[in-house]
């Protein structure tokens, strides 16, 4: 099965050249699509550097938005979703995230970090459902998207919209350990101040969206 990774991502253009060329080493990945989500840096020219096809938002339509921009753009029948500011990806975790979608032994895979760093494992253990990270068969978000019309605008909510939905219909999900992997935090892009309220309006997002759909 033709495997797409789909990257929703907003002036990450410190990580995702590397995240983009880690990628291109997997063969088992066919194409790689990169959303800016209305960058104002250099995350699109980045992108198309390391070898992605790159899609540009001129305005930011938040993570759901740009999700399902990639997901449109291509007809693989696998999709492997994952963040933009990953540290430490390699080839050995894309292939523990997909394969077992490939070998249908789950309908999706939920990427965990660990004994990365402190904060971000700590962050996942508490709230796996959040993870970026994560391979789905195509038909599974097609259904998401067509069943629940309100995940469009779900910002970072997204994740909670795909795990509700995915739990809701029973399919089968596998978690996968992702070890030595973390990623850049808010705090670390943004300077502290600007880190803490870009944390606090993602952390709204996602409870404004799992309390308008709880039920």
């Amino acid at each position: 099965m033709r495997v797409a990774a789909v990257i929703p991502a907003l002036n990450e253009e410190a990580t995702i050249g590397a995240v983009v060329s880690t990628l291109r080493h997997v063969n088992i990945v066919n194409e790689i699509i990169v959303v800016s989500d209305g960058s104002t840096d250099n995350t699109a020219e980045a992108a198309r550097r390391a070898g992605a096809r790159v899609i540009e938002h001129k305005e930011n339509m938040g993570k759901a938005g740009a999700m399902k921009t990639g997901f449109t753009a291509t007809d693989a029948p696998v999709i492997l979703f994952l963040d933009a500011d990953l540290i430490g990806l390699s080839p050995a975790h894309v292939a523990l995230l997909l394969n077992p979608v490939l070998q249908n032994q789950a309908d999706m895979t939920i990427g965990i970090f660990e004994d990365g760093r402190g904060m971000t494992d700590l962050a996942q253990l508490v709230a796996p459902y959040l993870s970026g990270q994560r391979a789905v068969r195509r038909e599974i978000v097609n259904e998401m998207f067509h069943d629940c019309p309100e995940a469009d605008g779900a910002r970072f909510g997204i994740e909670v919209a795909l795990t509700r939905h995915v739990k809701h219909k029973g399919y089968n999900t596998v978690e996968v350990m992702l070890g030595e992997m973390s990623h850049r935090m808010k705090e670390e892009k943004l300077g502290p101040i600007k880190g803490a309220a870009a944390r606090l309006k993602m952390y709204y997002e996602i409870l404004k969206y799992a309390a308008s759909t709880k039920g």
